[in-house]
């Protein structure tokens, strides 16, 4: 067990999934890569932890219950423009991961990833100029995908509006967004 005094030395890390047991197995791994880590499942009990410690670091699901982790990556800016955050997603699109990027995200990771690499992501200043490209352009499917999620982004997450701009029923609508991304 550390001392008090060498526990408030950490740099303190907000970690947000609404998955109980990523988020207990994420923060051990976190703690024991140096972080002092405080866990939420959802945007409003992160919010709470965030007003009463701005984090140093923050690792945020995109799909919360009620609001979108994107809605909180604009908040934790707001209280504590240098935090640096991770937004971590089983349902990776083109669209969200402009909009964590343009919100102030400083990396974006699709799940599933471990505790090293989301380290590596909260600590890389820039793009990888030597990252592979697709050999193969992005099936059919998969744009479709990108699509509804561009759209749905576009529409502030709002199922019934984007089902409107898609022309399409809302139930449909949410039995895609239901089942995971086409393969890329």
């Amino acid at each position: 067990m550390l001392p008090e005094r060498e526990k408030q030395e950490r740099p303190s890390l907000l970690l947000v999934d609404d998955d109980k047991t990523l988020c207990r197995v994420m923060a051990r791994a976190l703690a024991k890569r140096g972080f002092r880590v405080s866990q939420a499942r959802d945007v409003d009990s992160a919010l709470l932890l965030a007003e009463a410690e701005p984090p140093d670091y923050a690792v945020v699901d995109l799909k919360l219950p009620v609001r979108s982790g994107l809605e909180l990556i604009k908040y934790l800016k707001e209280l504590k423009r240098n935090t640096r955050i991770v937004m971590l997603t089983g349902f990776a699109s083109i669209a969200t991961a402009i909009g964590a990027i343009r919100l102030g995200a400083t990396h974006y990771l699709a799940k599933p990833a471990d505790a090293d690499e989301i380290v590596a992501a909260l600590h890389r200043d820039g793009g990888d100029a030597n990252a592979a490209v697709a050999a193969l352009p992005v099936s059919v499917e998969r744009l479709k995908w990108e699509h509804i999620q561009k759209v749905l982004a576009e529409n502030g997450n709002n199922i019934s509006a984007a089902a409107r701009s898609l022309n399409m029923h809302r139930r449909t609508l949410q039995r895609k967004l239901a089942k995971h991304p086409a393969p890329e």
